[in-house]
């Protein structure tokens, strides 16, 4: 009788920890059976990266790294994130003519400055950020001016679920704000509708390698007309374990005030997310939209927005035509006068929907209007405050919690989870972790009736000192979409960022096999 190796076996069970995929086919008698219904087992391994956070002097960062608890496991692992690797400097040619003391001293200055270089490299390898429990977050600040984008990997018992999040606080100057991130897994596929190349806004798109090999990208804008001409924008090489900021208006010579960037690779893989500043308005960081779909949903829409403005793409060869609704606090309508949205092929359209939520929380949902589907990508500029007190946020289309999310860095004031249930009634459970300096597990469950939107101040845990994180679980019910709003008062002006939620991935299917896979003798 034929039998197969159990090295084999572990051997597929370990590629799908990792990488979130593997087959298996176990050969019997008649040439060969596939594997049963497949297992659920937790990942063995994450990478998040973390864009450089500001060139500010007045600008302060908060690191806050969590993996939610977990009942049985492996019992090793870590978590770390490092600052990424900087450029290699070309070494300098000796002078001509150089002899002597001269040489001499150009020797003892070389030693000096491989010297200073060494004490840098061995500080840029210690972890920036580490954790040490699951369940509770783990927090390091930096006020540094031009501080490292971070590279990191979470394995064995911290990988499931693990999370960061990239909080700065910029009191003054043109990229005043509070910007938020939730440090993304490596991709090759990217995009950001929501961007600008308008006089008015700097944004850059942060592309970062988490591998030891050099990546190569693509960036193509869109505007309202169609592909924005760039001569730049093909062939980009981000070095190995390294970070690079682009101006967007540096890539294209047309100003457009809603662009969409699309980023891929042609080799390697990168982590990327647009950091976006407007003049007299505010700055934070625009995270990538789900991927194209014909249905999206937008959630967590503050109820005291004073502007709201939807950005579209259909990146097909067909246009889209969407059904534009807010999921309110008690039912779905149509924005008066915008109800529907027409979305050309390979152009970026928008719609200015003002204060449409009116006071109260909501949610926007895309929909087709004629059946075909037609996939679109969507993100929502958000304004809240008026003139000198304007602050901006950005919201991209997002996934459903699923089976389990989380998001980093909440305060003991200053947070409010948005939960939106577009089709059917759900249940959700809800637990804010232990803080960074103590406290107990808070668990609440929270019912969100279809087709509305719930926000809901989060029951913070007892005896809390420091931050902590939001762990949302789907019980029953249809899927729900969340999103994480964090206000802090700053010089008379509500900064605020949201974070959306989305599964974290923390297990993936593994094969069952159909017959027997011990070890058998002939």
């Amino acid at each position: 009788m034929k039998s197969t190796p159990l090295s084999l076996i572990a051997g597929v069970v370990a590629l799908a920890a990792v990488t979130g995929f593997a087959a298996l086919t176990v050969p019997g008698d008649d040439g060969g059976t596939e594997a049963k219904a497949a297992a659920r087992l937790p990942v063995e391994r994450s990478s998040l990266l973390c864009p450089a956070p500001s060139t500010s002097d007045l600008a302060e960062t908060t690191y806050t790294s969590f993996t939610p608890a977990a009942k049985d496991g492996p019992k090793d692992g870590t978590a770390e994130l490092k600052a990424a690797e900087a450029l290699p400097a070309d070494e300098d040619e000796p002078a001509d003519g150089k002899t002597g003391d001269a040489d001499d001293k150009a020797d003892a200055d070389d030693k000096k400055k491989t010297d200073a270089d060494d004490k840098e490299k061995a500080a840029d390898s210690k972890p920036v950020i580490s954790l040490k429990d699951l369940g509770k977050p783990v927090t390091a600040e930096t006020s540094k001016s031009g501080a490292p984008a971070l590279v990191g990997t979470a394995t064995d018992r911290f990988a499931p679920g693990w999370t960061t999040q990239q909080t700065t606080t910029a009191a003054a100057g043109g990229a005043r704000g509070l910007l938020g991130v939730s440090c993304t897994a490596p991709d090759t596929d990217f995009w950001f509708p929501g961007a600008s190349t308008g006089a008015s806004r700097q944004d850059y798109v942060h592309l970062t390698n988490p591998d030891d090999t050099a990546a190569v990208a693509d960036i193509e804008l869109y505007g309202a007309e169609g592909p924005l001409k760039s001569d730049v924008g093909e062939g980009i090489t981000v070095p190995a374990r390294s970070s690079v900021p682009l101006l967007i208006s540096t890539l294209t010579g047309e100003a457009a005030e809603n662009v969409t960037v699309h980023v891929t690779t042609r080799s390697g893989r990168v982590g990327a997310v647009v950091s976006a500043a407007e003049d007299e308005v505010g700055s934070d960081w625009l995270a990538a939209s789900a991927d194209p779909a014909g249905t999206q949903i937008l959630p967590g829409i503050p109820a005291d927005a004073t502007s709201v403005r939807l950005v579209a793409f259909a990146p097909g060869e067909d246009d889209a035509d969407v059904k534009v609704q807010l999921l309110g606090k008690n039912g779905t309508f149509s924005p008066a006068g915008n109800d529907t949205l027409h979305i050309k092929s390979q152009m970026t359209a928008s719609v200015d929907l003002k204060n449409v939520t009116r006071g109260e929380p909501g949610s926007l949902r895309l929909t087709p209007t004629d059946g075909s589907r037609t996939p679109v990508v969507a993100a929502l500029r958000v304004v809240r405050g008026t003139g000198a007190k304007q602050e901006v946020a950005f919201i991209p289309a997002t996934g459903p919690v699923g089976e389990r999310a989380t998001v980093a860095d909440n305060r003991a004031k200053g947070s409010v989870l948005s939960l939106t249930a577009p089709g059917k009634t759900a249940k959700v459970k809800v637990t804010a972790s232990a803080g960074s300096g103590g406290g107990e597990a808070a668990v609440k469950t929270y019912t969100v009736k279809g087709g509305t939107t719930l926000e809901v101040t989060p029951e913070a845990p007892a005896g809390l000192k420091g931050g902590y994180a939001l762990t949302v679980e789907t019980e029953s019910g249809g899927p729900v979409h969340a999103a994480r709003t964090l206000t802090i008062p700053e010089g008379g002006i509500d900064m605020f960022t949201v974070q959306t939620l989305q599964d974290d991935g923390g297990t993936v299917e593994v094969p069952e096999a159909e017959q027997d896979l011990s070890v058998l003798d002939d």
